[in-house]
């Protein structure tokens, strides 16, 4: 069945959501069918046909990238994703895929913190890094003979926006690709195949399968022979994911609106909370109105995320702080489905203060949820 077929009658992100990337029903079938554990598969005579070997394909990765698709870029029949073992397996796919020594790529600086990693090791690969922040459009500057640029928007942890559409028209006409990790915003957020990019990048990690359970990434591109080049490096490297995690993040996604319109919505009324408190600084979330990237945002995205950032006076008191809340674990990542938030300097790679807290609001009831903030705030006080 073509993609356009698949999504005939899926107008609605629910709708889509649920059926994503399902196989025709068959009698006595599964619905989703399970996990195909298989390093090898029957291969007599010619070595042909879908599945060769179980680094190359697996039927499971097969509906997983399906559905993706279907969510990054419904309808259209000439994109298509490939699964990864982690976001950072997915980044670094298409950063070394596409550029070679001599190019030059531009990568924002107030991104995930993993990315200066990957950008000291480009540079020992003879590829020129230029990086500039989110905000303002300021990766416009560098857009000269760059062969690549990197997108990260909203930003991690600080949750700037910039114009996609923008940046990618600029860089196009400048002969560059366009990667964006979609990871904050998921594809219920906003499609940046649609706002031009050429790869939309995430870490499935997060909200896509919402559980904190799974390690998972995936690229979802339009571009047949820059496509190919990533699954060489999958192929290369083997940065697979194994196919109990594929069919676990599939069958998450079967809930993923559910679980981000409740989790947005919780989110802003959090934010909402803490902008009346004369002790929280610098918050930022792009759904508040008066967020300084709201504007944009509201331009480009569907939905806004469900993680909110904001400073507290000093680090004893963000200590304090994630100490005294009952409903929300301290702990990393973000976009489950239980609440958490972090002290975010302590891992020393953003450039953010020492109070600066970064918090995913989960599924929990918002009342109770705005509750417990408040009270860790009163208990947390000097």
């Amino acid at each position: 069945m073509s993609d356009a077929a698949r999504d005939e009658g899926r107008t609605g992100d629910g709708t889509r959501a649920v059926r994503a990337g399902l196989p025709e029903p068959v009698k006595h079938e599964p619905t989703l069918p399970g996990p195909v554990f298989a390093a090898h598969f029957h291969l007599p005579g010619e070595a042909t046909g879908p599945y060769l070997y179980g680094r190359d394909d697996n039927p499971t990765w097969t509906l997983l990238e399906r559905a993706v698709t279907e969510l990054e870029a419904p309808g259209r029949e000439d994109v298509e994703t490939l699964v990864f073992a982690s976001g950072m397996a997915a980044i670094s796919s298409v950063l070394f895929s596409q550029l070679r020594a001599g190019d030059a790529v531009v990568l924002p600086s107030d991104g995930y913190q993993a990315l200066p990693l990957v950008g000291a090791q480009l540079e020992a690969y003879g590829i020129e890094v230029r990086t500039a922040p989110t905000g303002g459009d300021a990766q416009l500057e560098l857009l000269d003979g760059a062969r690549l640029l990197w997108i990260e928007s909203p930003s991690n942890p600080g949750l700037d926006v910039c114009d996609i559409r923008r940046l990618a028209e600029a860089a196009h006409a400048r002969g560059a690709l366009v990667a964006v990790d979609n990871t904050l915003a998921t594809p219920l957020g906003q499609r940046p195949l649609e706002l031009g990019a050429d790869f939309s990048v995430a870490s499935g990690t997060k909200q896509l399968t919402g559980h904190g359970d799974v390690l998972l990434g995936y690229v979802t591109g339009r571009d047949a022979e820059a496509m190919a080049a990533v699954r060489r490096w999958r192929k290369i490297v083997g940065a697979i994911s194994g196919p109990m995690e594929a069919w676990l993040a599939h069958r998450s996604i079967a809930t993923l609106q559910l679980r981000v319109d409740r989790q947005n919505a919780t989110a802003l009324a959090v934010a909402k909370a803490l902008r009346q408190r004369p002790e929280v600084s610098g918050l930022r979330y792009p759904g508040l109105p008066d967020d300084p990237a709201h504007r944009t945002a509201s331009a480009q995205m569907r939905r806004f995320g469900c993680v909110v950032s904001f400073t507290l006076p000093t680090r004893a008191r963000a200590e304090r702080f994630l100490a005294a809340l009952r409903l929300v674990e301290d702990a990393t990542s973000f976009g489950g489905v239980r609440s958490t938030a972090e002290r975010r300097r302590r891992w020393g790679g953003d450039a953010v203060s020492e109070g600066f807290i970064r918090m995913s609001v989960g599924a929990e009831d918002s009342e109770d949820l705005v509750a417990d903030v408040l009270r860790a705030l009163d208990e947390s006080a000097d």
